[in-house]
């Protein structure tokens, strides 16, 4: 062979051999990966093949699936009260993919998970239809729906959380406005152009506000600020006098800080009579002689910066709430009323809340109790799980004690039940720079207990911007309260 060919022949050798290596990486090597590609048509098809398995409310499923039309996804996703129960069930689209519930048990829902390979065999043989299997969720239906309906009457954008102090189970999940995930569920044109248009809504729609969104959350941090100038010692009688005097001359700072219940109230008052008034300078000062480190060290022991829910969330995991480190002496008093830097979730103000209920025990929230085969058999089961002892058991019964007094005798009656043991704080939030141009937030935690134990803590933010509310009106008592008091209700007196 002459050298030309000889060059040509090694050249094309050696051509071949990348061929065969590339297609046995491919084979061997990235063939998950491939298989399981958003971009793999064949994913797609594979997961509407058959109809999705459910979630289950209170022993009802709030999801479907029907036959799709002109399409080689033969299955959609159909949803019962959308809107309402779309923070916690959230989308499974044709069109646009999955998130929350039907994007982290999807492999359940849609029968591929590998703890069902008995059941596709079964049904191979039998000729049955492939089946998914369903999520059992912790959601009471009556207390989504008093949230739901509280914030929807009141056309506001806002979030309800509703959680059992003793487990951490998820009761209530709201978040408002919402949207229908059933109007996107298949892949047509329009139905993309709709998901388009709510995503690029102001309103935010599609939001989930109780867990991926956060907020200054005002007057309600008090309670943990309390918690922490007991537990740290600066307070010990909640019911003397203090030093704190109002208005409250911030440290390094000109400014002062007054109370809406005025100087006479609060000057000096204890820590009681401030939580029952909501004085500002009481905390101020009780933050800032905690000290930012201590400060920061009970917060992140009720959650703040950690993300603490991903493991057992999956997709449902929440944004952290922080407490920022290297604060200066006004930027630490300013956390003790819930402004400055500090920021929250609702769902951890309805932790911190639960925690206090529970006698300082932190637990890990959690919204499914139970996944299940098409069989009924069980895959896997939550249990509570305790992520920290916050604050002392004495801590918590001394705030208990306050929360209870401000529901009875200050700004938190809105709240009471009869019969019930009631506990609250009200919270108005200030946002943006320009605080005089900008609209607060409103917020209202709070939590009930049955002589029986039966307990439940709630958590209502408000962001009143497309409400028709004058500033002077926008409370947290006045319009975050009453759909507490009905979340309550809802779980202890039905």
């Amino acid at each position: 062979m002459n050298k030309p060919l000889r060059r040509i022949a090694i050249f094309c050798g050696l051509l071949i051999l990348a061929l065969l290596v590339r297609a046995n990486w491919l084979q061997y090597v990235e063939a998950d990966d491939l298989a399981t590609d958003d971009r793999n048509r064949r994913v797609l098809i594979n997961q509407y093949s058959a109809p999705r398995g459910d979630i289950i409310v209170a022993g009802k499923p709030i999801t479907g699936s029907v036959k799709a039309k002109g399409s080689d996804l033969e299955y959609k996703r159909t949803y019962e009260d959308g809107p309402m129960y779309a923070p916690v069930t959230g989308y499974a689209s044709q069109a646009v993919g999955m998130t929350l519930l039907e994007s982290t048990y999807d492999s359940v829902l849609s029968g591929q998970d590998d703890r069902l390979a008995f059941e596709r065999v079964t049904d191979v043989v039998t000729g049955k239809e492939r089946r998914g299997g369903d999520v059992i969720t912790t959601i009471d239906p009556s207390a989504q729906k008093a949230g739901y309906k509280g914030l929807t009457d009141l056309k506001a954008r806002g979030s309800v959380v509703a959680l059992d102090p003793r487990t951490g189970k998820v009761l209530a999940l709201v978040s408002t406005p919402s949207a229908d995930p059933a109007d996107f569920a298949g892949n047509s044109l329009k139905e993309g152009e709709l998901f388009q248009k709510l995503n690029d809504d102001k309103s935010k729609p599609l939001a989930n506000r109780a867990m991926r969104e956060t907020f200054p959350p005002g007057s309600t941090f008090k309670i943990l600020t309390a918690a922490a100038a007991l537990e740290h010692g600066v307070v010990t009688d909640v019911d003397a006098r203090t030093d704190a005097q109002s208005p409250y001359q911030l440290p390094q700072s000109t400014n002062k800080i007054g109370s809406q219940a005025g100087d006479g109230v609060c000057n000096k008052a204890s820590m009681k009579t401030a939580m029952q008034y909501s004085c500002n300078n009481v905390f101020l000062d009780a933050a800032l002689k905690v000290g930012q480190d201590k400060m920061r060290e009970t917060a992140e022991k009720f959650g703040f910066n950690e993300d603490v829910y991903s493991d057992d969330f999956g997709d449902l995991r929440a944004v952290k709430s922080l407490y920022p480190e290297n604060l200066d002496k006004p930027g630490t008093a300013l956390t003790g009323m819930g402004q400055g830097s500090l920021t929250s979730t609702p769902m951890q103000m309805a932790m911190i809340t639960a925690a206090m209920v529970n006698d300082g025990k932190v637990m890990q929230p959690y919204v499914v109790d139970e996944v299940r085969s098409p069989n009924s058999d069980p895959l896997e089961k939550n249990e509570p799980k305790e992520m920290s002892q916050a604050v002392s058991s004495e801590t918590a019964a001394k705030v208990r004690e306050m929360m209870e007094h401000t529901a009875r005798e200050g700004s938190a009656q809105r709240a009471l039940i009869d019969g019930v043991t009631v506990g609250g704080k009200t919270g108005t939030a200030q946002r943006g720079v320009n605080v005089q141009d900008e609209v607060p937030y409103g917020w209202f935690v709070s939590y009930g207990m049955k002589d029986d134990g039966q307990a439940v803590a709630v958590a209502v933010f408000i962001d009143p911007t497309d409400m028709d509310i004058s500033r002077e009106d926008i409370s947290g008592g006045s319009l975050a309260g009453p759909i507490a008091r009905s979340v309550m209700q809802a779980v202890l007196q039905d």
